[in-house]
């Protein structure tokens, strides 16, 4: 009777410990709910005139697919400084255009307490297309003066990896960090002169965006003439941002 009395206690001792553990494990580990939908804004973006939305889907075995799509104005806090030389000088360059991002996201599973939530990694392709007006003066070496007018675009196109962190706020919503997001964009330049140039212009004109802070980091490449008013060249890229969502 003794015996079996031991034996029962050791079994009630034993189901009570495994039972708390178990409960234990359950608490410390996040709440899995099942969200197949966000409709996010890039908030971080917003300083430079971009109004960017994305919608996101949960696809599949922690996996999601992201079509983001946005409008940059010609407001800003980032603008491009004219070109002031002894031969050319220029206002400020203002652009606008649209901007469209697919990605596809992949969530690890122990950090998420929902399917779009936690650390993930990712790959996007983007397509930018901006267009901006570029008005001034060119002056050559005998000191005669012309008016200068062109309409410009820029077309980019990335491909890249990225990493992230989205944090849950409340049951609904999230912040979305794009922590890091290296690539590798091709640039398509081109622009339309409005006046007519002498020859003379485009050499200066080379001259002048060699020395141009934003365009250091091109190549030879990068030259205008007055028969080819386009320009290729390639260049690294890379993306970043803060976005706020909502999931249903």
């Amino acid at each position: 009777m003794k015996q079996a009395f031991k034996i029962s206690s050791l079994l009630i001792l034993f189901l009570v410990s495994t039972t708390t553990f178990s409960q234990e494990e359950e608490e410390s580990q996040p709440e899995q709910r099942t969200v197949k939908n966000e409709i996010s804004l890039e908030v971080l973006q917003l300083v430079n005139g971009v109004y960017q939305l994305s919608y996101e889907r949960y696809i599949w075995n922690n996996f999601s697919g992201v079509l983001a799509f946005g409008y940059k104005g010609e407001e800003g806090l980032l603008k491009l400084s004219g070109i002031d030389t002894e031969h050319i000088k220029t206002g400020g360059i203002y652009y606008s255009g649209f901007q469209i991002a697919p990605e596809i996201r992949y969530y690890i599973k122990n950090t998420s307490s929902n399917n779009l939530n936690g650390f993930y990694l990712g790959l996007y392709l983007k397509y930018s297309d901006y267009k901006s007006s570029l008005s001034g003066t060119y002056i050559d070496d005998v000191g005669v003066n012309y008016d200068l007018e062109f309409d410009m675009e820029l077309d980019i196109t990335s491909v890249g990896l990225m990493i992230g962190y989205k944090l849950p706020i409340t049951k609904r919503l999230n912040i979305d960090f794009i922590i890091a997001g290296p690539g590798s964009g091709k640039y398509n330049f081109s622009f339309i002169n409005k006046k007519d140039l002498p020859d003379e212009f485009y050499e200066d004109l080379n001259e002048a965006l060699e020395e141009y802070d934003l365009l250091d980091i091109l190549n030879s490449d990068f030259r205008f003439s007055d028969v080819n008013n386009k320009s290729k060249f390639s260049a690294f890229s890379f993306r970043y941002g803060i976005a706020v969502g909502y999931t249903f």
